[in-house]
């Protein structure tokens, strides 16, 4: 039985379309990037924690993340290329990891 057109079926296509880079491809590009958002949520998480307690400046911990992250993301704008470079994608992941981690820790403190 065929699927209708519809616009809810047209999301479902769009999103799969979408979706099916990340589940598809060589184990080892799949793996670095997957390895890349963790260990990004890793150094996040501590970094956050660590440099808290050591500074005691949360406004300048957090300042500093979202220039690394700000630089990460204009390199990111000037590398255009049809096969994403591994490197470029583990460098995305890495800095997509840090800011969950980020978001994550200010959810956890509720601020």
């Amino acid at each position: 039985m065929a699927l209708q057109l519809t616009r809810y079926a047209c999301l479902q296509r769009q999103l799969g379309q979408q979706l099916r880079p990340a589940f598809t491809g060589p184990w080892k590009r799949r793996s670095i990037g997957v390895l890349a958002l963790l260990i990004g949520f890793f150094l996040g998480s501590n970094f956050t924690s660590y440099y808290l307690q050591k500074i005691g400046q949360r406004p300048v911990v957090v300042l500093v993340l979202v220039l690394l992250v700000e630089l990460m993301i204009r390199l990111r704008t000037k590398v255009v290329a049809d096969p994403w470079p591994m490197s470029w994608l583990a460098l995305d992941n890495l800095r997509i990891g840090v800011v969950y981690a980020v978001v994550l820790e200010a959810y956890k403190l509720g601020s």
